[in-house]
C-alpha cells in the first residue's frame, strides 16, 4: 500500500483527538524539559559573551587609559615583547575598535547602554598568557602602575567564580531536564500505545491485506513527531520571553553583572529546541510502534 499525506494527515488528526488528555500532558511534559534545556543552553552562550576577553588561555589584561598617547601605549608593547619567552608566553593588543567589537557584542541586549558609549571611550588593552599561571600577579604588579596604564585585571578575579556557579547550574539544569524528557518519552510512548490499544482490530485487518509495518507505524511517528515540536515550540517561546529575567535574577544575585544573550542566540537555541523535540517525540512513537508491531 502506498502512502499519501491526505492518509497520513486523517490518521495523525484522528489519533490526536482520541487521546487529547494524553497528548496534552505529554506536549506540556516536553514543554517543561526542553524549557530547562534551552535555559541552560542560554546561559552558557551568556558566559561565552561576557567571558570574551579571557578566551586562548589569556589569564591577565593590561587596559590602557583611552587618551594615552601612542608612545606609552608602544613602552608596554616594547616590556612585554622583551619578556616573551621567559615570564610571557604570549600576548595580543586589542585596539579601542577591537574593544567596541566586543562592547557591542558583551552588551548586545542593552541598547541605550551600547547608544550611550562610543569607541573612543573604551580603554584598549594588552591580553597577556603567562608561561606558568603563578607568574600573573608578579607581571600584573609590574605593569600596575606604568605610564599610561588605566588598570590591571585578572582572569582568576573576573571569571572563576561565574565560572563554577554556571557550571554547577549547567548540570543541574540539564540533570532536571534528562529527568524530565524521559518522562515526556514515557508519555509519549504511552500515548502511542493507547492510540495502536484502540486501534488493534483494524490494525490487525490492515496487516492481513497487505498493510506493511511503515504504512502503519509513519501516523503513530507523525502524532509523536507532533507532541514533541509542540512541546518544543512552547518552550522556545518561554525562552525567548525569559532570557532577561533569568539573566536579571542573575545580576541581582551577584554572580555576575554582563550576562547577556541577543536575539540570534536566542533563536538558534529555539531552534534547536524544536529539533531535540521534533526528534524526541519521533523516537518514543518508533518505539511505541516497533514494540506492539513486533517488527
Amino acid at each position: 500500500m502506498a502512502l499519501s499525506i491526505e492518509y497520513v494527515a486523517r490518521e495523525t488528526g484522528n489519533n490526536l483527538r482520541r487521546n487529547v488528555l494524553m497528548t496534552t500532558g505529554a506536549i506540556l511534559c516536553v514543554a517543561v524539559s526542553l524549557t530547562i534545556v534551552g535555559i541552560a543552553l542560554v546561559l552558557k552562550q551568556g558566559v561565552s559573551r561576557a567571558t570574551i576577553q579571557w578566551r586562548n588561555g589569556v589569564d591577565m589584561s593590561i587596559f590602557m587609559r583611552a587618551d594615552a598617547p601612542p608612545q606609552q601605549t608602544d613602552a608596554i608593547r616594547t616590556q612585554l615583547q622583551a619578556e616573551k619567552g621567559t615570564d610571557i608566553k604570549s600576548f595580543t593588543y586589542c585596539d579601542q575598535a577591537c574593544a567596541y567589537k566586543e562592547f557591542r557584542t558583551m552588551f548586545a541586549n542593552s541598547t541605550d547602554f551600547l547608544q550611550s558609549v562610543g569607541q573612543s571611550d573604551l580603554p584598549p588593552s594588552f591580553r597577556v598568557v603567562p608561561t606558568h599561571p603563578q607568574l600573573v600577579e608578579q607581571i600584573g604588579d609590574r605593569y600596575q602602575n606604568q605610564p599610561g596604564v588605566q588598570s590591571v585585571e585578572y582572569a582568576k578575579d573576573a571569571i572563576k567564580g561565574l565560572l563554577t556557579v554556571t557550571h554547577y547550574a549547567q548540570v543541574a539544569f540539564l540533570t532536571l531536564a534528562a529527568i524530565l524528557l524521559v518522562l515526556a518519552v514515557l508519555l509519549i510512548v504511552n500515548t502511542i500505545r493507547m492510540a495502536i490499544f484502540s486501534r488493534r482490530r483494524e490494525v490487525a485487518v490492515m496487516k492481513l491485506v497487505g498493510a506493511t509495518n511503515w504504512f502503519i507505524r509513519v501516523p503513530f511517528m507523525t502524532e509523536g513527531m507532533i507532541q514533541g515540536v509542540a512541546g518544543a515550540c512552547i518552550a522556545a517561546f518561554v525562552v525567548y520571553v525569559l532570557r532577561n529575567v533569568v539573566f536579571d535574577l542573575v545580576g541581582k544575585a551577584n554572580i555576575f553583572n554582563n550576562l547577556v544573550a541577543s536575539t540570534h542566540d536566542v533563536l538558534v537555541t529555539g531552534v534547536a529546541i524544536i529539533i531535540i523535540g521534533a526528534v524526541v517525540g519521533t523516537a518514543g512513537s518508533a518505539a511505541a510502534v516497533s514494540r506492539f508491531l513486533d517488527v
